[in-house]
């Protein structure tokens, strides 16, 4: 998404003085001013001791997705020193002054964090350099114009010295609101497809910490033993068959009814203790009914009038007027299931007494909602409440609920253990998947028409599911005229120019949990609209590229990217020339988050029409590309992360009750899965925008369209459960 820079806001820099450091950020009043370190005025974003050393403050938590790299590279670049030699520090908890400037809170999603700190970073960076220079300016006698600073060195007018000389004597500038910024031209470190992850090194060596890893003196484990069905609630506990476990200290039921908490000096203690607790529930309120059940309400609710209208080109008569007097109709039902988020590190988080508060040591997506939950719970001051942001283990969504579910139960194991020592809280796999949030399960049912030459006439659109937001704290800020606008994104505003488009949409009640899930409601809308196109290609006799860009003509700037990235990688994967024999492509592109993907899947097939996906082709305009090593490796997560979730994934419930607990039935994609993927980064000018999801929607559909160019057109999910066997 673009950012404005010309607003003072983007900028709001201070430069503070330590007697240790330099640091330069951002200061709530709007003026670059120098203050004492610590004051609460202060946001620092870059920070220099008296040796030279330079750490970026990081106000984006790492998960994976390269925030510890894109942030410290944009310091580096204008600061001009080496990018290995800036430390990183994850920022602590102030809404204020570290929030994110696209929510308006601090936190990180929706791949923004290079979005809204673009300009912000390379500001803090920029006025830094100009502070030291000005300081150097001063001790040689020399004008500023005439100096420069290259990997840490500053010089020009025949003078030559490392930063570190000049910390103490800038410390006492004012810094510029305005820094010079370098023109793109002069960028060594944005843009080098050369450039390091930073977080490399910890995490190959084991040194870095993640929330699991936490081990603090006097600390003890909690685990819950939840409601087996969604929505049910604790009516009594009996922990006497756990006594006999070695390290089991207590359970006692949750005052929200949700369920017990389990009390050991261990996690494995815990986990052994747990199984043996006996708990006894009310269902009363919680959802009894299994997959099939659920299913049928959502696909009845698309072969029924809709209770909203997202979008109308025309009254809903008239759609259907031109549906009747079309030469082609193309109708097809899709059904997506539920589906985890299943990061690699269960959910985690442990609270640590402090003299007057507590301190959460978590890797924590969203610290306003981690501190206000526990401030609530604990009765404390939002203050007293100190977030120690460490890595995770990926989320894809799931450690930014809007409910901050597992911090509220760590808060309350906290309070209840008598709040004298930490206590960590426990998430195992089985936890995660059987009693976690979920994507939501979605209903599609489409019908276009096409005229006689191929024409795409009108298109009616049904999505029944449920909503995300609804019911929620951010409700105010997504549901406009009753639509949840993450159950229908992709659809309605798809740069395609469709004529008489008509979306409804159906809002499906469960007491099952939902939650976005990498990429949202474009998961699915993705697949639905580029599997349709296709169909709509085929219908008219057209090839699947020719027929898109057909519905990209125009000046408009997305359907000039969309139809940019569509052709960079139909000339990077051969879409022109056939493929081998027994071989099939597909194509899709899509655009999310700001960004423009398009893929090509290249799949074979054996003798017993087993399915193995050879290639991978993706190209991606995401503006101006800070770090190209991590934005291929974020095509590559999400291609992965999108094909596996088409392949195989799901989570079914029987009477109310998921039935999967692991990988083994609820299988991610292997490394085995694709034979090779490739990305292609297009060169632009654009303010940078998301890359850690929009690589995730054109995945499907594109394998998707390779299966139907020679096979079936599968729309109901998971494929290998419809039809589709792979190798």
């Amino acid at each position: 998404m673009t950012i404005q820079t010309s607003r003072r806001g983007f900028l709001k820099g201070a430069s503070a003085v330590a007697a240790t450091a330099l640091m330069v950020g951002y200061t709530k009043r709007g003026a670059l001013a120098a203050e004492p370190a610590g004051t609460i005025d202060f946001t620092p974003f870059v920070k220099i001791t008296p040796d030279g050393n330079v750490t970026a403050i990081v106000k984006h938590f790492e998960m994976g997705q390269g925030t510890s790299t894109g942030l410290t590279t944009l310091i580096a670049e204008e600061l001009d020193v080496d990018l290995d030699e800036v430390d990183v520090e994850f920022a602590p908890f102030d809404n204020d002054v570290y929030k994110n400037l696209l929510f308006g809170m601090q936190g990180t999603g929706g791949s923004t964090a290079l979005a809204n700190s673009f300009m912000q970073y390379r500001k803090a960076g920029a006025a830094a350099r100009a502070m030291l220079i000005e300081a150097a300016a001063k001790e040689w006698g020399v004008d500023a114009s005439e100096l420069r600073i290259d990997h840490g060195v500053i010089s020009g007018a025949g003078k030559s010295a490392p930063i570190a000389e000049f910390v103490t004597a800038a410390s006492g500038l004012t810094a510029p609101e305005e820094p010079p910024l370098k023109r793109p031209e002069e960028f060594k470190l944005i843009g080098n497809p050369n450039t390091a992850r930073r977080d490399n090194h910890h995490k190959t060596t084991g040194t870095g910490l993640f929330a699991m890893d936490m081990q603090l003196p006097g600390q003890i484990v909690a685990v819950i033993k939840r409601s087996p069905k969604f929505g049910g609630k604790i009516v009594s506990v009996d922990a006497e068959a756990a006594k006999d476990v070695p390290g089991f200290i207590n359970a006692v039921a949750m005052p929200t009814g949700a369920g017990a908490i389990v009390f050991a000096r261990d996690t494995w203690s815990a986990l052994q203790a747990r199984d043996l607790v006996q708990a006894e529930w009310d269902f009363t309120n919680a959802e009894t009914r299994g997959t099939d059940a659920l299913k049928a309400a959502m696909m009845a609710a698309v072969n029924a009038e809709p209770e909203l209208v997202a979008r109308k080109d025309a009254e809903l008569p008239e759609i259907q007027d031109r549906l009747a007097g079309a030469d082609t109709v193309i109708e097809k039902d899709f059904f997506f299931p539920y589906l985890a988020h299943a990061p690699m590190e269960p959910l985690t988080c442990t609270i640590e007494p402090t003299a007057d508060g507590v301190t959460v040591h978590d890797g924590c997506q969203f610290p306003i909602g981690a501190n206000q939950a526990i401030s609530a719970v604990l009765q404390l001051p939002p203050e007293k409440v100190k977030i120690n942001t460490v890595y995770a283990g990926g989320s894809f969504g799931r450690r930014a609920t809007m409910t901050a579910d597992y911090h509220v139960e760590a808060a309350l194991a906290f309070a209840m253990s008598g709040g004298k020592q930490p206590v960590k809280l426990v998430w195992s796999r089985e936890d995660d998947l059987q009693g976690g949030y979920y994507r939501p399960a979605m209903a599609h049912k489409v019908r276009v028409g096409l005229d006689s030459d191929g024409t795409i006439v009108a298109w009616d659109h049904r999505i029944a599911g449920q909503s995300i937001f609804k019911g929620t704290a951010f409700e105010d800020f997504i549901v406009r005229d009753g639509i949840d606008h993450s159950s229908v994104e992709g659809v309605p505003d798809t740069p395609y120019a469709l004529p008489g488009m008509y979306v409804g949409l159906t809002d499906i009640k469960s007491a099952i949990p939902v939650n976005w899930w990498r990429s949202v409601g474009n998961s699915h809308t993705g697949y639905v609209m580029e599997s349709m196109m296709d169909e709509a290609a085929k219908a008219a006799g057209r090839d699947p590229l020719e027929f898109r860009l057909a519905h990209l003509e125009g000046d408009g700037k997305k359907q000039q990217r969309l139809a940019g990235v569509l052709k960079h990688v139909a000339d990077k994967a051969g879409w022109n020339t056939p493929p081998a024999e027994g071989r099939s492509r597909g194509i899709a592109g899509h655009f999310s988050f700001e960004s423009y993907v398009a893929e090509v899947v290249e799949i074979s097939r054996d003798e017993d029409g087993t399915v193995k996906i050879e290639k991978v082709t993706c190209a991606v305009d995401c503006g101006i590309p800070v770090n190209p090593d991590v934005i291929k490796a974020q095509m590559e997560g999400g291609i992965g992360y999108g094909l596996g979730a088409v392949m195989r994934e799901q989570v079914t419930l029987t009477d109310g009750e998921v039935d999967q607990f692991n990988f083994p039935d609820y299988e991610p994609l292997r490394i085995g899965d694709i034979a090779a993927i490739e990305t292609h980064i297009v060169a632009s000018t654009e303010a940078p925008t998301g890359v850690g999801e929009p690589g995730l929607p054109p995945a499907g559909p594109a394998l998707a369209n390779a299966i139907a160019a020679d096979g079936p057109r599968v729309t109901i999910l998971p494929m290998s459960e419809n039809g589709v066997d792979f190798a």
